[in-house]
């Protein structure tokens, strides 16, 4: 229960950067993990972006091999400490050890390293500009290793909804940003879940490109 205070004082501080009222549910965490889950043979670079109080998180500790290594980047201060104590006390994050690294950071700054097996978004990305999506979304596929999978979610009609009570920009953002995340869902999807049990009911997207194929529909629409 501190948990979800925490989350909903930080809505109620700055819902623009934090998008809902309460963390993410137990079967949105386990649909969002869904690629974490699956066995390889080989162990994967997995990045988690705006993991806020850490509900999802703990689902991707649950699924990862031996060998992966989890990389969290939240803006957030509060739940940057939040996470801190976590890593601290919380033998699930203790047992990752250097493992997992936690960046007080936008994901846009985050440095071009070694590229990601497996991206976990909880953005919110309907609360943004349609210039700052593009640019999250381009830096998302620029950090994904090729054949790699990207994995975010979206409250359903949460856009239709917006656009009945927001004047004409929003209305006009709303549409650019749909128009943005439908195009490149068409272009890279290889999976969608509707994921009923959660407050509010959520779309999970899974995104995939596939070597050597350029990323498709960030730019070109909604202009």
């Amino acid at each position: 229960m501190s948990e979800v205070g925490l989350f909903f004082r930080e809505c109620l501080r700055n819902f623009h950067t934090t998008g809902a009222v309460l963390p993410s549910g137990e079967f949105l965490g386990k649909a969002l993990v869904r690629y974490v889950a699956e066995p390889a043979d080989q162990p994967r670079r997995i990045l988690e972006v705006g993991p806020g109080t850490g509900a999802v998180t703990r689902r991707i500790l649950e699924a990862m091999q031996p060998q992966d290594t989890l990389d969290l980047v939240e803006l957030n201060a509060t739940f940057v400490r939040q996470l801190e104590r976590r890593m601290q006390t919380d033998p699930r994050f203790l047992a990752l050890g250097p493992r997992l690294r936690l960046h007080h950071a936008a994901v846009e700054e985050l440095p071009p390293e070694e590229p990601f097996d497996i991206i976990i978004s909880g953005l919110p990305l309907n609360n943004f500009s349609l210039k700052l999506v593009r640019q999250i979304l381009e830096k998302l596929f620029t950090l994904l290793r090729p054949g790699g999978s990207l994995s975010f979610f979206e409250y359903i009609a949460v856009r239709r909804v917006k656009s009945l009570v927001s004047n004409r920009i929003a209305r006009q953002r709303l549409r650019g940003i749909d128009r943005t995340v439908q195009r490149i869902r068409r272009a890279h999807g290889i999976a969608r879940q509707a994921v009923w049990l959660n407050v509010p009911p959520a779309w999970v997207h899974h995104l995939r490109i596939d070597p050597p194929e350029p990323v498709a529909g960030i730019h070109s629409v909604g202009r």
